[in-house]
Parts: structure tokens; sequence; C-alpha cells
């Protein structure tokens, strides 16, 4: 149940990153570079889901299940 509610908090963050990142790019006229940062973070925070997930699996925690079965 852990591993469900930290993937739940990561797929979150990740969301949340990529409305900052569409904020930002909305709102600032000046060029700033938190578009960059905000969706750079967000790349980081999916590469980093994604490891979890394969190490959760090798390990055992995570059950993979085929479709329809």
């Amino acid at each position: 149940m852990l591993s469900k509610i930290l993937i739940l908090l990561f797929l979150a963050a990740i969301i949340y990153n990529l409305g900052a990142g569409l904020y930002f790019m909305m709102t600032d006229k000046s060029g700033s570079d938190r578009v960059l940062k905000a969706l750079m973070r967000r790349i980081g925070l999916s590469v980093l889901l994604i490891v979890l997930v394969i190490i959760a699996i090798a390990t055992g925690l995570i059950k993979p299940h085929g479709i329809g079965g």
C-alpha cells in the first residue's frame, strides 16, 4: 500500500510541475528560466518514478499483471 501512495505522490508532483511550467510560460514576459526549471523538475521526477517502479517490480513489492488475467 505504501508503494501505491508513493506513486500517487510522485504523479501529483509531476502534474503540479507541469501546471507550474504552463503558468510560468503564460505569465512570465521577462524571459526568466522558471519554465525551464519547472519542466526539468517534471522530467527528473518522471525518470525517478520509472526507475522506482522498475526496482519495485524487481524486488517483488509490485506485481505486474497482464491484460484480462
